[in-house]
């Protein structure tokens, strides 16, 4: 794919993968990119194949076949043949999906583990086609929730060894450059499917903020989920950097702020065995830390809390 020949909506693409390479990819790591065959991950390939004509290094594509909607393995096996088209290796590999959170969650972990075993062979990077409008779709739901500010923080550009590169781009832009370079994207039903929560956000509520609030609500969104994760990570280093053990030091933890003090509880209820807390059950440990009357244990799916001789301990 020749410089010259880049459309407006490609080169956008190009040029954005390009800046998140430069700017948190070692030049000598190979990358994996994740393709589904849609819009987004076709752009993504696109702007991967552009980046290492420039810069070279290895680049291959995976695109996991999920085995959830009849023909699937069909949908895959040309999603890889147009991302070989373009230029990159693609392999595919099927999944199995199952376990908690329903299906939508249960693809989505399925998905997360075959890239990460598949980019262990060669200590590669994952890229993902996420954009700027799945963040903010990302925040909604967030909000919907009554979740605090890491989950308001949406996806990260870079966390671990993924990356996003498309993140700053706007849906219609990968849609764009599919159109210049001749592509033909599979539509994935599930997303036009209204029985799903994230499926209603992007076509119905989105939308109705756009034309009741004006444009740019996406954006705003997005911003909001990089204020908030600047937030979220500074608190949590300062709780990371407090040790913890079998018992907690009520004393210790009773001067910190409301903040700190519970991300601290909710380490150390994980440490000690109870997996994924919710809000309610760290409020009633954290009372047993600010709020000591005398009060009796606080049961969390996994652990039992009480305050003994002023430090909280399980059991």
């Amino acid at each position: 794919m020749a410089r010259r020949t880049l459309g407006p909506a490609t080169m956008q693409v190009a040029d954005a993968v390009r800046r998140a390479l430069t700017a948190h990819v070692d030049p000598s790591r190979p990358l994996l990119v994740g393709c589904s065959g849609g819009a987004d991950s076709l752009a993504l390939v696109a702007g991967v194949v552009e980046a290492v004509r420039r810069d070279p290094r290895p680049a291959r594509v995976l695109v996991v076949d999920h085995g959830l909607q009849p023909g699937s393995s069909d949908v895959a096996d040309r999603a890889a043949a147009r991302c070989r088209d373009l230029g990159l290796a693609a392999d595919v590999t099927t999944v199995v999906v199952d376990g908690p959170g329903g299906p939508e969650a249960a693809a989505r972990r399925a998905r997360h583990d075959a890239l990460t075993a598949e980019a262990t062979h060669d200590g590669a990077v994952v890229l993902l086609g996420h954009t700027l409008d799945d963040q903010a779709e990302q925040v909604l739901l967030g909000l919907a929730r009554g979740s605090g500010p890491r989950s308001l923080a949406g996806m990260a550009l870079l966390r671990g060894d993924v990356l996003r590169p498309l993140l700053g781009l706007r849906r219609s832009t990968t849609g764009a450059c599919c159109a210049e370079l001749g592509l033909e994207p599979w539509e994935d039903p599930t997303n036009a499917d209204p029985a799903l929560t994230r499926s209603r956000v992007r076509h119905r509520v989105l939308p109705v903020l756009e034309a009741e609030l004006g444009p740019g609500v996406a954006e705003a969104l997005a911003r909001t989920a990089e204020l908030c994760r600047a937030d979220a990570d500074a608190l949590d280093q300062q709780a990371d950097a407090l040790p913890t053990g079998e018992r907690l030091d009520c004393a210790a933890l009773a001067p910190l702020t409301d903040a700190v003090r519970r991300r601290v509880l909710r380490r150390w209820l994980v440490t000690r065995g109870s997996d994924q807390p919710a809000h309610t059950h760290v409020l009633a440990v954290d009372a047993l830390v600010t709020g000591w009357r005398g009060q009796g244990p606080v049961h969390v799916p996994g652990v039992t809390v009480r305050r003994v001789d002023g430090r909280l301990t399980t059991g």
